[in-house]
């Protein structure tokens, strides 16, 4: 759920998110009995639209139990234009690594604008991580600023690989902070279509 929450984080179409947000009641139709549902996440985007989202360990957590509000939970996300998700865990690597980029999420890790001009004329074409942070400068002051554009998607680099000082960089403005959302399959919907937002799953 930590990790479901950071890539949330990460997606540049998202604009708020909150956890347990509501508990759905219904009638099972087979018994009469009242059951209730209370997913994990929310995420509200940009577009206006929402996903619910249970954060399981594995496809099968939760039973039967589960697959029945997952049933509900759809059917009553497609009534207010909304998508429900049980999303997957990410690869082991891929969430090492957004851990650690998530440290340095904070703006204040991101350095003055010179410093963020110099990162992508370093990394204007693909280059090794360690290479382009000395190239700018000490790399105590540039590394955090590097990782802080990683996280924010100004700088890019494979995050299904081990993210180490050989790692390839490269200034993408093409794919901004999608990167990350794209290689752990992150898919959202928006309305009844699904067309737009991309970037939850």
């Amino acid at each position: 759920m930590r990790t479901q929450l950071m890539v949330l984080d990460r997606s540049p179409d998202v604009t708020g998110q909150a956890a347990r947000p509501v508990r759905l009641l219904w009638r099972d139709t087979a018994d009469g009995r009242v059951r209730s549902w209370v997913p994990q996440l929310f995420a509200r985007y940009a577009a206006g639209t929402g996903l619910l989202a249970d954060c399981p360990s594995s496809p099968a957590t939760g039973g039967d139990r589960a697959q029945r509000a997952r049933m509900v939970m759809e059917a009553v996300c497609a009534r207010v234009g909304w998508v429900y998700r049980r999303l997957e865990p990410p690869p082991a690597v891929a969430a090492a690594n957004l851990r650690w980029l998530a440290g340095y999420r904070h703006p204040g890790n991101q350095g003055p604008p010179e410093l963020r001009a110099a990162l992508a004329e370093a990394f204007a074409g693909p280059g090794p991580l360690a290479d382009g942070a000395a190239a700018v400068g000490d790399p105590l002051r540039v590394l955090p600023a590097v990782y802080h554009a990683l996280w924010c998607g100004h700088l890019t680099t494979p995050l299904d690989e081990p993210l180490h000082e050989e790692a390839l960089v490269c200034a993408d403005a093409e794919r901004g902070g999608r990167g990350v959302e794209e290689r752990l399959g992150s898919r959202g919907g928006e309305g009844r279509d699904e067309r737009s937002v991309r970037h939850a799953r």
